[in-house]
């Protein structure tokens, strides 16, 4: 595997979420907005390439006997530093993604990485297995966030956290699409609120889901149908050859 190839797997051909289910708490309890889900996914996203170095640089000092509980030591180190961060400099996310910020700790895809990459590869490859990892949750978090409140407000939200203050912004509004005809049509009025609630996040990773296994199911029955053509062609230039090698013999034996 390639470096690119390493960093890419993440997204789509091994994506935590939409391929292995991992990580299903965060995914279906902080994706009510865009926001929230970008930030747990960024946030998880340093936890993981940073614990996943560490225990590649450590890993020939760690026994196997303890190897797990020394991982969610160097897990949970992180998460403790990205915790007081957020707190310190992003209050409004850290109370919106509340007891799920120290969950982090637990979180299969950070000690699933640890022990199935960090501690068997090394530091470059670790890091890279970390962000790209780390990423595709986020792509998957992101992508789960903006269905539901798209569906539930008819819009999207993105509040900017500084330390000086939050600056909310709106990456896009239906509403403010309508209101420039002054219409006086509201679609927030109409949104489709079981979104905003916890049975919203499952109908919204089910639909994503159901995509995914649809585009796979095509992409395997192509892949089926074209090796039933190549043995069917196969068997078509064997039989010729061996026609032709009775037809020869047939006028030899003449």
């Amino acid at each position: 595997m390639t470096k690119k190839e390493n960093f890419l797997k993440g997204f789509f051909k091994e994506n935590p979420i939409f391929v292995f289910l991992l990580g299903m708490c965060p995914s279906l309890a902080v994706t009510t907005t865009f926001e929230t889900s970008l930030g747990m996914g960024l946030l998880v996203v340093f936890v993981l390439a940073s614990s996943n170095i560490v225990i590649s640089l450590v890993k020939k000092w760690i026994p196997h006997d303890v190897r797990t509980p020394s991982y969610i030591v160097i897990i949970a180190t992180f998460v403790t530093v990205v915790k007081m961060l957020t707190e310190a400099y992003a209050i409004d996310l850290y109370d919106a993604l509340g007891v799920f910020l120290p969950l982090i700790v637990v979180n299969c895809l950070i000690l699933g990485r640890a022990e199935a990459f960090a501690s068997k590869n090394n530091v470059v490859d670790s890091a890279i297995d970390g962000v790209g990892m780390g990423l595709g949750f986020t792509l998957g978090l992101v992508t789960i966030g903006i269905i539901r409140e798209f569906l539930a407000t008819g819009g999207i939200m993105f509040g900017v956290y500084l330390p000086i203050g939050d600056a909310p912004i709106t990456l896009f509004s239906l509403d403010m699409i309508i209101n420039l005809f002054n219409s006086g049509f509201h679609i927030t009025d109409y949104g489709i609120k079981v979104f905003s609630l916890p049975p919203g996040a499952f109908i919204a990773l089910g639909m994503i889901l159901a995509t995914f296994q649809f585009k796979k199911a095509r992409k395997d029955r192509k892949i089926a149908i074209a090796k039933m053509e190549f043995i069917a062609e196969k068997k078509r230039i064997a039989a010729e050859k061996k026609k032709a090698a009775a037809q020869k013999l047939a006028k030899a034996g003449e």
